[in-house]
């Protein structure tokens, strides 16, 4: 059902329920996502951002209850990837004049998607384009999430449409932030900072800063993904700025993964010695566990303790996701330490300690090996480790 932001500004967007991973299996969306695509008609009909490929023929149809579709003058394409430009070829076939507005990056991975010869316009920071009583002003934000990124902001309504800034991977029945669950909404909205945006933290902060000092009205923030801002709409805006200085909550979270529940073993008792210094911690078991979920629980937290046992002179293979994730991401302000149980080797820790230092992630006390499974000693050994990163999460 398509809905009225405002006069003249539609919501032409789908909900896909179903979906429960996203980019083949990068991310897990737990509660499916939206598509959301911004019909604007003015002088001009103006179609900002379009819909994931298989979503198409919704997107035309939800277009058609508002104007033909041949109508389109303009499509804003302010990010490349097919979760937002997918239904562009059906558009375009419907409108073929129609000039689609990108960043300068968004000439080369538009092309690069489609190969089609369609008519460009690139836009910078501050450019305006007039389509009757209102203008489109475009800003430039690249590597959030993609080169190529960029905002579009209707003056006169003071609606921001952000494209992966500021959204959800988030289904519902309403459009609204003020009309959904807020402790879901927030859920939501942190999951995907934290899985996507966290190793852009700094442009996100600078882009913010820019933005702001634009001193552009916003009465409403629409991004490509979930719901749309429009009580207090810049209180999506503080929250980012929050995440991007990355000041962890004085919390742990202790992973690992186990085959003959020593490590398991092991890791409870590292728990128990953070809870007896009154550090609140999670403890995941990477096998049985949503990678997504872990990565925001890591998001929040100041401690990151890892364990496995040895194999094959090496971790768990199910622990190198997560492993690579904490490179990837470039999390700040973190501390860590290891554990693990072997029956040869032993050099799992020591790998673990290596990788966490790589990650700017700095260990903060000598990690616990046990040979075979765990002695009392060894758990002792394993609660102290506790302590001691409770300690040092207490001092930070």
């Amino acid at each position: 059902m398509i809905v009225e932001l405002a006069k003249g500004i539609y919501w032409v967007g789908v909900v896909d329920w179903a979906i429960r991973h996203f980019h083949g299996r990068e991310l897990s969306t737990h509660r499916g996502t939206t598509y959301n695509s911004y019909l604007l008609v003015d002088d001009k009909v103006v179609l900002v951002d379009t819909v994931s490929t298989p979503f198409q023929d919704a997107l035309i149809e939800n277009i058609r209850e508002v104007v033909a579709p041949e109508r389109i003058n303009i499509v804003v394409a302010n990010h490349a990837e097919v979760d937002h430009s997918g239904g562009l070829p059906a558009v375009m076939r419907h409108a073929p004049n129609a000039t689609v507005v990108v960043s300068k990056r968004g000439v080369e991975s538009v092309e690069g998607h489609y190969h089609k010869n369609w008519k460009f316009q690139t836009v910078q920071t501050g450019d305006k384009i007039n389509i009757g009583k209102k203008d489109l002003v475009f800003v430039e934000a690249p590597m959030l999430h993609w080169p190529d990124s960029m905002f579009t902001y209707l003056a006169g309504d003071g609606i921001l449409m952000p494209n992966d800034a500021f959204g959800q991977h988030y289904a519902t029945s309403h459009r609204f932030n003020d009309e959904v669950d807020q402790e879901e909404l927030y859920e939501e909205a942190l999951k995907y900072y934290a899985n996507i945006l966290t190793p852009f933290s700094k442009l996100v902060t600078k882009k913010i800063e820019e933005l702001l000092a634009l001193h552009l009205p916003v009465q409403m923030i629409a991004p490509s993904h979930g719901v749309i801002w429009r009580k207090n709409p810049l209180q999506i805006v503080t929250k980012y700025q929050e995440w991007a200085a990355q000041v962890p909550e004085r919390r742990a979270v202790i992973l690992y993964d186990t085959m003959w529940e020593g490590t398991r073993r092991m890791a409870e008792a590292v728990g128990d010695g953070l809870a007896g210094e009154g550090i609140p911690h999670k403890l995941f078991h990477v096998a049985a566990s949503d990678r997504n979920d872990i990565i925001t629980e890591v998001f929040k937290s100041r401690a990151i303790i890892v364990g496995s046992p040895t194999l094959n002179n090496g971790v768990l293979p199910t622990l190198t996701p997560i492993l690579e994730d904490l490179r990837g991401l470039k999390f700040q302000n973190k501390i860590g330490a290891a554990f693990g149980s072997y029956g040869w080797s032993g050099e799992g820790v020591k790998l673990i300690e290596e990788h966490l230092t790589r990650c700017n992630i700095r260990v903060v006390a000598p990690g616990v090996r046990a040979k075979w499974q765990p002695k009392a000693g060894d758990l002792a050994e394993c609660k102290k480790l506790g302590r001691l990163v409770a300690a040092a999460v207490t001092t930070a």
